[in-house]
């Protein structure tokens, strides 16, 4: 596919951010503020990336999840994690079939809820690594194997997962394999007093909202495509490149605090989502070009939780977020552009 250069190609970048409004409208019926975290699952819903929804109980996340799948017309699928769940009731079982005239039994595959354009997965790290592993395939290749066959999942195909960073009991911490998965790490904060009044006003009366499809799949499909050939320069790229790059302590150009605060940092797939969720945040724009400030309103997301930070952090009490947002006011990784 070519770049952004036609007329027809500026008309449907203005839909697509007039189709932006119009989702953040029908979410807003329901969502009273988050608007950073509905930005966030729409940017990774353009840029084809799955998001991880961290948050306490009760701030709508299941809720927000819901709604923007009701709003693109999108099949919808909900898995409550538990420490007895087990990898087939994610991803499907074979069942023995009996023909009742012929008396000939077979298997039969029956598809889990992972089969769905929309998967939300909650409370994703209350299940062990054997289930959690059951979505590496799904995440990474939008297929599932089961005995020996490979199904494919609906196109477009995104995990919505959401974790409760408070009540570590019971819970198993996500494998960074499989957090590298996830284009995005989405904080969900408290609410303002103004949009807790707003909440409480909403949810205690007799008003039910109805939310209307905005898009479908085929559409959704045509504007992640619309994304892809969003153009950026080869200064932006290098500026990606180097801002993935610097949070590897083992790199010449890591910055000090990085060596002694970084055990491991991002891999190339963070390099490849800064780009894709710049593009992303241009077109919702309706820019037809990423800049680096497209960059910036992306790193946070996608380098926090691809950052493995060692003792010496936890004992001056750095945490990863607190090390990206240092790394990304520097100005050494920008001036490639």
């Amino acid at each position: 596919m070519t770049a952004i250069d036609t007329t027809d190609d500026v008309g449907q970048l203005a839909h697509l951010a007039r189709s932006v409004s119009a989702l953040r409208a029908q979410v807003a019926q329901c969502i009273v503020g988050q608007d950073t975290v509905i930005d966030g699952v729409l940017t990774a819903l353009l840029a084809g990336g799955h998001s991880l929804l961290i948050g306490v109980p009760g701030l709508a996340k299941t809720l927000l999840v819901s709604t923007i799948a009701e709003a693109l017309e999108l099949s919808f699928n909900r898995v409550q994690f538990t420490p007895d769940l087990m990898p087939g009731d994610i991803t499907g079982t074979e069942l023995v079939e009996e023909d009742p005239a012929s008396g000939h039994r077979a298997f039969r595959f029956v598809p889990g809820p992972v089969f769905a354009n929309v998967l939300l997965a909650d409370e994703i790290n209350r299940t062990p690594p054997k289930t959690q592993a059951a979505l590496l395939q799904a995440m990474q290749e939008h297929q599932v194997t089961a005995a020996g066959k490979t199904y494919a999942l609906p196109d477009p195909f995104f995990v919505l997962a959401t974790q409760n960073p408070i009540e570590q009991e019971g819970t198993y911490p996500l494998p960074e394999a499989q957090l590298d998965r996830f284009m995005l790490e989405l904080r969900v904060g408290y609410p303002s007093r103004d949009e807790e009044e707003a909440v409480v006003e909403r949810t205690t009366g007799s008003r039910s909202a109805v939310i209307r499809p905005v898009l479908d799949a085929v559409a959704l499909r045509g504007m992640q495509g619309l994304v892809r050939r969003i153009p950026v320069s080869k200064g932006l790229v290098r500026a990606a490149v180097s801002l993935a790059r610097m949070t590897r302590p083992q790199d010449v150009d890591a910055p000090g605090f990085i060596r002694e605060y970084v055990e491991w940092g991002a891999g190339p797939r963070a390099s490849q989502y800064l780009v894709l969720g710049a593009k992303a945040r241009a077109a919702m724009d309706g820019r037809p070009m990423a800049d680096l400030d497209d960059v910036k309103s992306v790193a946070a997301a996608v380098l926090r939780h691809r950052i493995v930070t060692n003792f010496s952090a936890e004992a001056a009490d750095r945490k990863s977020e607190d090390i990206v947002a240092e790394l990304v006011r520097g100005k050494e990784w920008g001036a490639a552009t």
